[in-house]
């Protein structure tokens, strides 16, 4: 709480009333205590509205709005009159409604003027004009009086001379208190009314700002009590003597000096409001801060007190942090984020408990637990792949702690399948998931057609929205049976050929982006790589390899320039032996829009594709949006190739534009596409319905 110039006996709170919220959070805990200084010669108003002395012992009325009382704000220097100007208004809040400012024989103003003073009851809009705080104060200071003026709330609205003086004495009041936050204690502040000149009056503020208070000591008492942690702590509070007495400088430093105790093992600490001395004569300021800082610990154990959804030591497990690691607040609020993260509980609450030996802090666990049981659907469309319908079941601590069973099923024009996942969060280690899947899929394309029996395993470190992972990676192996057709089935002889799969895929993925399902900024980088034995008539192996990469730059605050590149090969054997469904395909909402789905490349005498050994792909999109909606122009090229590198020569390319609608969960992605050159049987118009964006 500071005080101002005159009333040095007086306490205070804060002069921020509590209407603007990010001003009560960073300001509101400062105190201060005046000393019984006299106050410092000033050059006296003019005679003729010379003030009486104020005192400072009698009681305060609240201000309007803010409610607490403020020292010497009934008799501040609000209102000066100056100096007549030609079509100036010489309304004063300080004199009564019936007094002129200007005597018979002066200079009058215009008659617009002159209807405004002789008739205090019309109403006219008017502006508000701060001057003399261009050369000292940024956006900050002017921000904070907009959101708290009178005058500005009233702009726009017509108002009477009246009830415009009333709103400049109230805000004369509101700029001393906010010159005296930051340091400026001696300042004149003078109010007016002037004439229309575009058909508005205007409230105009003539500011002398005067000398900026420094501060003379800063003393932050019971630091001394951190031991060797002591001068690390201090250089968190970067106030030093000689600063500036300056209100949001002080709370922001009190603030890191919390912080940093809070991450350097003293959980139990407390800082006390500021309290600034105020030296007017010297025109100095003292600040003293009493610290507490209740001992260093390090972390003890994790404490449940329902482990019948997790228990300690699985809690401790996902933690980053150790027993004997010093205690810091953030690991806390890091492991209450991962609980959250599992899906299990609804809340999850983290108290540091002294652990009763001096050392230590254990870490008490509270949470609720969420509903374990989901069903969701999803439908889609796609050119060339006609609608999808799945449908989902799964109860995520089947088998606790976080075992989970997801049941699926896709029912399509050209896909149908059923699958049952195992699914264990956090499988003995942190961010680490095992995954095993067992499935049955019916697939019908143009390129092939396949029955499916699949058994899979993999552990992998995957990404979500709560903790987007910088990398990404997957250790896995497949077996795979499948019984497929295809035009090299047709060529050799018999209608299906089935294949025996067995293969061990590896990925890893960095992700610079600065979002999962809405980049905007940043860059993503992947690799995948599968060696695989087929046994189809004889045993022979291959290596699929596919690199994908994307990049996305911020053009202004609501466009974003995407691009990506993908290639794939497949290094040994020949087209004709590869299963069907292990060749690249291209074409479709992830891959060239404006094609049906993996209807670019070679072709067979039906007009089908029969995919191919390596792939390359491009998209280059403008996402610009408007508020919740979005539009997207884009271009993709892309082409497949039988031969293990890709050709460039014989790209296609595909053109439309998209729309987006961006929902709380992430962006609904409607493309519109069109082949650029197109071969036969390509659509005219292709259309990819889906969430999130492209890429």
């Amino acid at each position: 709480m500071f005080h101002g110039p005159r009333s040095c006996r007086h306490r205070a709170c804060y002069p921020y009333p509590a209407r603007s919220f990010f001003m009560a959070a960073a300001l509101l805990p400062v105190t201060a205590l005046a000393q019984e200084q006299s106050q410092p010669p000033s050059a006296p108003p003019p005679a003729e509205v010379q003030q009486p002395a104020p005192d400072t012992e009698a009681p305060l009325a609240d201000e309007p709005g803010i409610g607490v009382d403020w020292p010497d704000m009934g008799q501040a220097d609000t209102i000066s009159p100056i100096a007549p100007e030609p079509g100036d208004v010489l309304e004063q809040p300080a004199a009564p409604a019936t007094e002129q400012a200007a005597s018979p024989g002066d200079d009058q103003p215009d008659a617009r003027a002159a209807g405004a003073q002789s008739d205090g009851m019309a109403e006219q809009r008017y502006t508000t004009v701060l001057n003399g705080l261009d050369a000292l104060f940024d956006d900050q200071f002017k921000n904070r009086f907009n959101e708290l003026s009178a005058l500005k709330q009233g702009e726009g609205k017509a108002a009477n001379v009246a009830q415009i003086n009333r709103r400049i004495k109230e805000d004369t009041a509101l700029l001393d208190r906010l010159l005296r936050a930051k340091g400026y204690y001696d300042a004149r502040i003078r109010g007016s009314i002037r004439a229309p000149t575009d058909g508005k009056l205007r409230a105009t503020f003539e500011i002398t700002p005067g000398t900026q208070y420094l501060l003379a000591s800063v003393d932050l008492t019971g630091l001394e009590t951190a031991g060797d942690r002591a001068e690390t702590l201090r250089n968190a509070f970067p106030v030093k003597a000689g600063d500036p007495v300056d209100a949001d400088n002080i709370v922001t430093a009190q603030g890191s000096l919390t912080h940093a105790l809070g991450e350097n093992g003293f959980p139990f600490a407390k800082v006390d409001d500021p309290v600034v001395r105020i030296d007017h004569e010297a025109r100095k300021g003292d600040l003293d801060m009493i610290i507490a800082t209740g001992g260093y610990r390090t972390f003890g154990q994790i404490v449940v007190k329902d482990a019948s959804l997790f228990s300690a030591k699985h809690i401790q497990r996902i933690a980053r942090f150790d027993p004997g690691d010093t205690y810091m607040a953030s690991d806390v609020e890091d492991l209450r984020k991962a609980i959250v993260a599992t899906g299990l509980v609804s809340s999850a609450t983290l108290t540091p408990k002294d652990a009763g030996d001096g050392q230590h802090v254990d870490v008490a666990v509270d949470v609720s637990p969420a509903p374990f049981r989901t069903i969701a659907g999803e439908l889609g469309y796609g050119t060339g792949e006609g609608v999808r319908v799945e449908g989902n079941w799964q109860h995520r601590n089947f088998f606790p702690p976080e075992g989970a069973i997801l049941l699926r099923g896709v029912l399509g024009t050209q896909e149908q399948l059923a699958s049952a996942t195992f699914r264990r969060n956090n499988f003995r280690g942190r961010d680490r998931v095992f995954t095993a899947l067992l499935s049955a899929a019916n697939t019908n394309r143009d390129a092939y057609a396949a029955r499916t029996l699949t058994l899979s395993a993999a552990l992998e470190r995957q990404t979500n929205i709560i903790f987007q992972k910088k990398w990404v990676w997957s250790v896995g192996a497949e077996l795979v049976t499948s019984d497929e057709r295809d035009s090299f089935s047709r060529i050799a002889g018999g209608g299906r050929r089935t294949f025996f799969i067995a293969a061990l895929p590896v990925s890893l993925t960095y992700d610079g982006s600065d979002d999962l399902l809405n980049p905007a900024k940043g860059f993503r980088l992947g690799g995948r790589i599968s060696p695989e034995l087929s046994f189809q008539n004889s045993t022979f192996g291959y290596v699929r390899a596919q690199v994908d990469g994307s990049v996305y730059q911020p053009m202004g605050d609501r466009i974003v320039l995407a691009a990506r590149a993908r290639f794939g090969s497949i290094l040994g054997s020949s087209v004709r032996q590869i299963a069907p469904s292990r060749r690249f395909y291209a074409g479709g909402g992830g891959s060239v829009r404006g094609y049906g789905y993996q209807d670019i490349g070679p072709r067979d005498v039906n007009n089908d594709p029969i995919g191919g050994k390596s792939l390359a792909e491009f998209s280059l999109e403008t996402r610009v949006r408007f508020g919740n909606f979005g539009v997207v122009p884009f271009i993709d090229a892309g082409n497949i190739s039988t031969q293990f590198l890709p050709h460039f020569s014989d790209l296609r390319i595909g053109a439309g534009v998209g729309f987006r609608y961006y929902s709380s969960f992430g962006p609904i992605r409607f493309d519109v596409g069109t082949p650029v050159n197109p071969q036969k049987g390509d659509p005219r118009v292709a259309v990819y319905v889906s969430l999130g964006q492209a890429f």
